[in-house]
């Protein structure tokens, strides 16, 4: 039994690239939003993750009238009260790149002491049906430290400085399959596919 194409919202090639490996092991068939023409880009006006993930979801669902997979994650730092949270993605300004958002973070973080650096990750997932109804939501997260320098030349975002602190490495220096296993999103995952394969297959 063949499962319906997944519309995965997101144009960040990284984002999509990892979400294609979570979900590749399962035959769930997956399409960027990026392949389509003319979908609109979605206002993360949200105030959660939650919400903005279901934004991400319902509305592309909408448009192409196909089920659809809506994901927003990001980084809560402890000493800066939870940020930048939902403006993980923009914390350096609008045209803000993962150098300038890993560049503003170490400067907010000057003179913090190890032990004051904690963080974890946040990962929501959200699955709207073709009607544009959320049918599926969950959320995980992953536990780690900030440090000073960047190590690692692999993951994205904040992977750089982001040390978990069992393994003595930050995810920019764990493998992708290590990271497929370890992470926020590879424990969102973990927690939605049985629901998602179970209403995809239908």
């Amino acid at each position: 039994m063949t499962t319906p194409l997944l519309v995965i919202a997101s144009r960040n090639a990284k984002k999509l690239s990892e979400i294609a490996g979570l979900l590749a092991p399962h035959g769930v068939t997956v399409q960027s939003v990026g392949e389509f023409d003319g979908v609109p880009e979605v206002v993360e006006d949200g105030e959660t993750f939650g919400e903005n993930a279901a934004l991400k979801a319902t509305r592309t669902a909408g448009f192409l009238g196909q089920w659809t997979l809506g994901e927003d994650s990001g980084l809560c730092v402890d000493a800066l009260e939870g940020g930048p949270g939902i403006f993980s993605a923009r914390f350096s300004g609008e045209n803000a790149t993962d150098e300038s958002n890993n560049r503003l973070l170490i400067e907010r973080l000057a003179g913090v002491p190890d032990q004051r650096r904690g963080a974890h990750y946040v990962c929501h997932v959200a699955v709207s049906d073709p009607q544009g109804e959320v049918r599926l939501s969950v959320e995980a997260t992953c536990r780690g430290r900030i440090v000073e320098k960047a190590r690692g030349e692999n993951g994205f975002g904040y992977d750089p400085h982001f040390l978990l602190r069992e393994y003595h490495r930050t995810f920019g220096e764990l493998s992708p399959v290590v990271k497929r296993h370890l992470s926020h999103r590879a424990r969102a995952f973990a927690r939605l596919l049985p629901g998602l394969v179970g209403i995809l297959r239908g």
